[in-house]
């Protein structure tokens, strides 16, 4: 197992405080603007983008939507409101081959999905999280009500997520088949596998960092820990890199992207900080709970790591986040 980086000093509430004043791009866009990040891809990029398709290979990056799901996981502190997806069948076969028919006669079946919007492969949208009362670009956080989010819906970006991808592979850098739970993926190990892989990450791309915990709980047939659990992560520092660095959206295989447990002094009351400063305050989209394993495969064996990349979001009006199907194709 690689060995996790030194203890980096106990975040406080002023440390998260001074981030979100430091990173704020509130009004960077436009006092109206409802996408954050994902204005930094151009059509310039996504037509550049195109040209990674090497050989037509097409890889899916989600999981099934099915029972078998990771919020099945037993955990301390168990995701309020989400579970796996539940599947019914309003017309079967068993009904056609009985003789019940509609009024037209025809012979088929249909089905009805109930899930929460973000139990599997997702985007958080930019109306998920509040920083205090305000939600990305300054809005109230009461624009998000019982209907909906009146700002900052998903639908918004549903011609976005399209350009190029790029893949750190931190599990294989530091060779291990999944990082340490706690694991912080900092500033430095960011940039050495950027070096190491040969690839820059820019303006306008989506990332994705592979730490294999999603594949150990496939591996062992148990998702327990995975939902709001302990899990290696990006370190709150990353956050600059991420601004610095422009990123349209990133990702990754666990269930929530930043370090668990957290990196500050006393969780109850600041707790999921990345989050406090990802999304409401850089109005950067991330995504979770993306299988990267084939790609990584692929990715290495070529010694290619970037890729054209298409995930958008589905245009569920007033969603505060979506399920997906993102697609690599190299």
């Amino acid at each position: 197992m690689a060995k996790k980086p030194a203890k980096a000093k106990k975040l406080t509430k002023k440390d998260v405080e001074a981030a979100a004043e430091r990173l704020k791009n509130w009004g960077k866009w436009g006092k109206n603007d409802q996408i954050g990040t994902l204005n930094y891809t151009t059509p310039e990029d996504i037509v550049k983008a195109a040209s990674l398709i090497r050989k037509g290979q097409v890889i899916s990056l989600a999981i099934n939507y099915d029972s078998t799901g990771p919020q099945g996981g037993k955990t301390k502190f168990p995701p309020v409101g989400r579970f796996n997806p539940v599947h019914l069948m309003t017309r079967s076969g068993a009904d056609a081959y009985s003789g019940i028919l509609d009024k037209r006669g025809i012979r088929s079946a249909d089905d009805i999905v109930l899930f929460p919007l973000q139990c599997g492969t997702h985007w958080d949208g930019l109306g998920h999280i509040f920083y205090g009362d305000h939600m990305w670009n300054g809005y109230d956080c009461r624009e998000v009500n019982s209907f909906g989010a009146n700002q900052c819906g998903i639908q918004h970006t549903k011609e976005k997520f399209v350009g190029r991808g790029v893949l750190l592979d931190i599990a294989r850098h530091c060779k291990t088949d999944c990082l340490e739970d706690g694991f912080a993926i900092t500033n430095d190990l960011l940039d050495e596998v950027c070096k190491a892989q040969k690839v820059s990450v820019g303006r306008g791309d989506h990332l994705f960092v592979r730490t294999g915990q999603l594949e150990k709980c496939v591996k062992v047939k148990s998702w327990d820990g995975y939902p709001g659990g302990d899990a290696p992560g990006l370190a709150f520092e990353t956050l600059d890199w991420l601004q610095d660095k422009q990123v349209a959206a990133v990702a990754t295989d666990t269930w929530g992207v930043e370090v668990r447990p957290n990196e500050t002094e006393d969780e109850g009351k600041v707790n999921q900080p990345w989050h406090w400063i990802c999304i409401p305050i850089m109005g950067l989209t991330m995504g979770e709970i993306f299988k990267l394993d084939v790609l990584s495969e692929s990715c290495a064996k070529d010694k290619l790591w970037d890729f054209f990349f298409c995930g958008p979001a589905l245009p569920i009006t007033g969603a505060v986040g979506s399920p997906i199907n993102p697609i690599a194709v190299r």
